[in-house]
């Protein structure tokens, strides 16, 4: 079993030391000269959408693609006192020091209009899943894999308990056609202070469903049992968890992980079910990066139920793992379609792409294969 320990940075910020045993003893402290934290940003109300927008010009200033010797997520040293004061660790959640929200916590403005603007509150933080500075989450390995996914589930139970947050999603950005800023293996999490759109598209979807079927059959554990009945969008099967390509799948690339118990997000995993989903993710992530000679740039997104009791019943936690990578030397790109009318055109079909998910072997890329 994983451990957590807790410290301070030298700007208040709270860091989150997560051991892979025992807890590891620290006495480092950031004595770096930090400037005062900055304001929370702002969030303004679309009426044409009933939307949120958050707008966070501090964020033009954060760290951009530092070469190696300045990364801020490898461990401390004398030439790089970087955000993580230890000489070593196994896995680190900070807050950031450049966050699209927070570091206020509080509610977004209930009945908002057009003109409404108020205080971007909630809480951005970020995961460093490896003190080393290259290789990927693909490949830390089944047991580092299981202490993220604790430390996932954990600030899923803490941050959904702050005070105005109605909303906590786990991600992670990988490579540079994607867009991240930092090279070092790493994901983020936010909690919101409103229900994001797509969040409240999907638990309607799910209430109306829940509501049909008298709360006797969830609507994406119907739609697991259509695909496994199926089985032509089937990547793999395991014990808890299952992946497949969804039916009407937007990205040239995109598989859903999905528990086969309903739960509302990662931290209602058991141990034996965060035990095969360390299994079954590094599983999935290696059949990505094996269709091409080249490292698959993804967004690993972690759909949780929003907080409100009211949203949670019918809610049910999947990962929906997407590339825009249609072929070895082609992106999806976002244009006018799915760009200004929501409306997505994907190139490939998901029958296929199960199928080459389903036969390819994990970290060995088609190209190798005999």
């Amino acid at each position: 079993m994983s451990s957590m320990t807790s410290a301070r940075l030298a700007d208040g910020r709270e860091i989150l030391y997560f051991d892979d045993g025992a807890p590891v003893p620290r006495g480092a402290e950031d004595r770096r000269p930090l400037p005062e934290r900055p304001e929370s940003g702002e969030i303004r109300f679309d009426a044409l959408t009933g939307e949120w927008v958050a707008v966070a010009a501090h964020r033009q200033t954060r760290t951009y693609l530092p070469p190696a010797d300045q990364c801020p997520l490898c461990p401390t040293t004398e030439a790089n006192p970087s955000e993580i004061p230890a000489s070593d660790y196994d896995v680190v959640v900070f807050e950031n020091r450049f966050p699209s929200l927070g570091p206020a916590v509080g509610p977004a403005p209930a009945d908002p209009e057009w003109g409404t603007l108020a205080p971007a509150t909630g809480r951005c933080e970020v995961v460093a899943f490896t003190p080393d500075h290259t290789g990927s989450f693909a490949g830390l390995g089944v047991r580092r894999a299981r202490t993220v996914i604790d430390a996932w589930a954990q600030r899923t139970e803490a941050l959904s308990a702050l005070p105005g947050v109605q909303q906590v999603f786990p991600f992670e950005n990988r490579g540079a056609q994607i867009g991240v800023t930092l090279h070092h293996p790493h994901g983020q999490i936010y909690a919101y202070p409103y229900v994001t759109p797509r969040g409240a598209v999907m638990a309607a979807a799910a209430g109306r469903f829940f509501d049909a079927a008298d709360g006797r059959q969830t609507l994406t554990g119907s739609m697991l049992a259509a695909e496994r009945a199926d089985g032509s969008r089937m990547v793999l099967e395991g014990t808890h968890f299952s992946a497949y390509v969804p039916f009407a799948a937007r990205w040239p690339l995109e598989v859903h992980l999905v528990p086969h118990r309903q739960v509302p997000d990662l931290a209602g995993l058991s141990g034996e079910e965060r035990d095969e989903l360390a299994e079954v993710y590094l599983d999935l992530l290696g059949r990505f990066d094996a269709l091409y000679s080249t490292p698959t740039p993804y967004i690993s997104a972690w759909h949780q139920a929003p907080v409100a009791p009211a949203l949670r019943q019918a809610g049910y936690l999947h990962l929906q793992l997407t590339s825009p990578r249609r072929a070895e030397d082609k992106l999806k790109f976002l244009a006018g379609s799915e760009a200004a009318m929501g409306a997505f055109i994907n190139d490939t079909t998901p029958e296929q792409v199960a199928a080459r998910l389903r036969d390819v072997a994990p970290g060995r890329p088609e190209s190798d294969r005999t």
